[in-house]
Formats: structure tokens, sequence, C-alpha cells
């Protein structure tokens, strides 16, 4: 795999050297679509982005503090480009806040960087490191044309987000103006990891999604407020599977994060299958977005060790005062199954108002037990946003969240709180 990363890195390096290394005009914009420029030999690129000022205020109801926070969410320069018999294509994008879909500050400045092939014109691969076709439908779309100012809680808790690897994707016409999209994704199982050590085996997945009114407007399959508002019913079903063989991180988005040994001093990592259903409905500003998924974990047996933080190596497997190496395993990962449900209107003067209910169901071991992180089953979410164009090149949104307490929670700083959290969000979209 590391050989394979270094061919791609001089692949995709050669092809933006070509490209701008040749006489190139601006062919045309559109406010919030990006530049496109156009090259003598006929190949084209489109050079987009956005930034996302930020504030969230969160409080307790029975608590009298309040946490604020204002920062950059994301900053985004996204470069798309094709040659001139459009077969051959790359992505290259970074985020210069340094965050990612997550909400977690973790300096991982890399997005996207892949080259894609269409072996047909219904088949395309693309190897590099992408979003990955493994994960609920709303990683699928872009971070700019959300319909409230974050993605859910069961996005943030269990996506992989991105991944390295090979991907497939398919776009056939079944009949009656229906489309099936297949997908294939075989990767290294360790998130979004160019360059670092590869640990375990590979991952390998795929998802089939069903359109049965057809294709909808203007990309609207991969953007979640109807702005366009379609003329028609627009339906897409989908379903999704993924195993990952050997995986060192709660849910296979890091690469290390989580070491464990056997008798040998062999690492001997946990599995970890997922597997969801998904759908989104729009027709004349109205949409609806529904997405269920599902985690769990085999341990080998052989697993005799554990890799602390610090890198000392413990044979302590403490579950409640009784070694168990299963159950401590997998109280580390992210298992359990959730579902998320949201749906709003946009109005003709630009207003959209929107809600959603998330529910996450931890298994008795797993991590979505964490207080201090997780342990909150239901979240209440209602938001307003105002587009101040026809797209998503501007916009302000604002939302406000009852994220249920029941379960016993800890604030920031690990202190036990008793109630419910509320926490407010509001965001601006420009983009280019």
């Amino acid at each position: 795999m590391k050989i394979l990363k270094i061919i791609f890195v001089v692949i995709i390096t050669l092809n933006c050297s070509e490209f701008f290394a040749q006489n190139t005009e601006l062919s045309s914009y559109r406010f919030g679509e990006g530049l496109n420029f156009r090259n003598a030999n006929g190949s084209t690129v489109q050079l987009e982005g956005y930034l996302q000022p930020y504030f969230e205020s969160k409080s307790y109801t029975e608590f009298d503090a309040t946490e604020n926070r204002y920062r950059m969410r994301r900053m985004r320069l996204r470069l798309n480009g094709k040659s001139a018999n459009e077969r051959f294509s790359y992505r290259f994008q970074v985020d210069l806040a340094g965050a990612d879909e997550s909400d977690d500050d973790i300096n991982n400045y890399l997005l996207d960087a892949y080259v894609s092939y269409d072996i047909t014109n219904r088949i395309e691969v693309s190897f590099g490191q992408r979003a990955t076709y493994t994960d609920n439908r709303e990683l699928f779309m872009n971070s700019s044309a959300l319909q409230l100012p974050e993605r859910s809680r069961l996005t943030s808790a269990f996506s992989t987000i991105r991944e390295f690897g090979l991907f497939l994707s398919g776009n056939f016409k079944a009949g009656r103006g229906s489309y099936l999209r297949p997908y294939f994704v075989l990767t290294n199982g360790d998130g979004a990891n160019v360059f670092r050590k590869d640990r375990g085996g590979l991952k390998v997945g795929g998802r089939i999604d069903y359109l049965p009114f057809g294709l909808f407007t203007n990309f609207g399959q991969f953007r979640q407020a109807d702005v366009v508002r379609e003329n028609a019913p627009k339906l897409v079903v989908g379903v999704n599977f993924s195993h990952n063989n050997g995986m060192s991180s709660r849910r296979g988005r890091g690469s290390g994060d989580i070491i464990y040994l056997n008798a040998a001093n062999e690492e001997t990592l946990p599995n970890y299958t997922k597997y969801g259903a998904d759908f989104l409905f729009k027709y004349n500003g109205f949409s609806v977005l529904g997405e269920y998924v599902k985690s769990n974990a085999t341990v080998p047996d052989a697993i005799t060790q554990r890799v602390r933080v610090d890198g000392t190596i413990s044979s302590s497997f403490d579950v409640n005062g009784i070694q168990d190496i299963e159950n401590y395993v997998k109280d580390r990962m992210i298992l359990g199954e959730a579902y998320n449900i949201q749906m709003g209107y946009v109005f003709k003067n630009g207003i959209s108002i929107d809600g959603r209910y998330t529910h996450l169901n931890a298994d008795e071991y797993s991590f979505l037990n964490n207080a201090t992180v997780y342990n909150r089953p239901n979240h209440y979410t209602l938001g307003v946003t105002k587009y101040l164009s026809r797209n998503y090149g501007a916009k302000i949104q604002a939302s406000y969240t009852i994220i249920d307490g029941s379960l016993g929670i800890n604030n920031n700083a690990g202190n036990p709180i008793t109630g419910d959290e509320n926490l407010f969000r509001l965001i601006l979209t420009l983009a280019f």
C-alpha cells in the first residue's frame, strides 16, 4: 500500500503541473459554483472554495455554566480537473481551518486527493483519499450544502469520513426513468491516511442506491435542502455495508490510536462491521433525509496485551473488577446503532425551516457509553436558514438543540452534570 501511495502522489502532482503549464483561460463563473478554466488542449479545471465562521454556545438545564466557542469552522479550497476526453479526472481539497466533519480540531489539512478514470460511460474507478461510499448518506453531501449548521450526531459518532484506497462507482438506467447506482470500496481501513503507517488488514465494502423517479436536479442528491425546488418528486434509497479486518481505532477513522498485541508481541486487532440504510426525498422545496446505522465487532482470542497511551504495555483488561479482554476491547469502540431523521421546507423567499431528531442506542460494552463524549441518546434540533442567493453560495444558519442527559453525562472537564445539554449554533457560509 505504501508503494501505491507514492505512485498516487506522483500522478496527481504531474497532472496538476501539466495543466497549469498550458495556455489556460477562465471559461465561466457562477457565484457559489466556482471558477471554471479551460486550456488550449481542451482539458478543464474548476477552482472552488468556501469559508464558514462559526459560533457555538453550550449550557445545561440544571448547571449554572455556559461554554462559548468562536472559530473558523471550515475554510476549504477544492481543485477539480478533467482531461480533454473527460475520461481522466482528479480532485485535490484542503481545509485551512484544520478540522474534520466530526467537529474535532485535528490539524488534518488534507481532505481529498484522488485520481479517477471512466472505464466506460457508466463505470468510474478512483484511487486515493476521498469520502467513502460506505458511510451514511449525509457524508455524500458537501459541508457547504448542509440543511443545518452541523451534521447529525449519527454522522459524527459512526462515520469514517475519508479513507485511502480504491473506489468504484456505477450509474445504470433501470427502466421507466429509474437509475441504479452501485459502489464498491477497498481501502486500508485506517481513515484519512495518505502518509501514515497502515495497520491491520484491508477494509472492503459497498453501497447500492436506487432512484425510482430519475436523477435529481443540479446534483440535488448530494445537497440536503431543496433549494432548486424540484418540479417532480425525487427519491433515492440505499443500503451500505463494510467490514474492516484489523482496526486500530474506535471506528476506523484513525491508524494506531488503539493497539493490542498477542503473546509474541505481534499486533492483533479486532474486526469491525458496519451496515445501514438511508433515503432522501425532495419535492417543491420540501426535503426528508432518513438514516440508520448498526455496528458490531469481533475480538481475536489471541489478544493478551494492550499498548497504553504512553507507549508502555499492559496485560490488564479490567472490566468492573474482572479480567475481561473481549468486553474491554469492545468498550473502547463505537458499537451500537443509531437513526437520524430530518426534514425541512425552503420558502420562495429563501428562508428554510428545518428539524432533526437523532437517536443513539449503545451496546452494553461500547464507547458510546462514555459520559463525557457520548451517553446522550436523544438529540432534538430546530433550525432556520436564510439563503442569500439561489444556490449555496451564501447563507446564514442558526439552530437550537436539546440533548438528552438522562443517562448521566459529564461536561467537557469531566465533571458530572445533572439535566440536559442545550446547544445553540450560528454559522455563515460564503462560497465563490
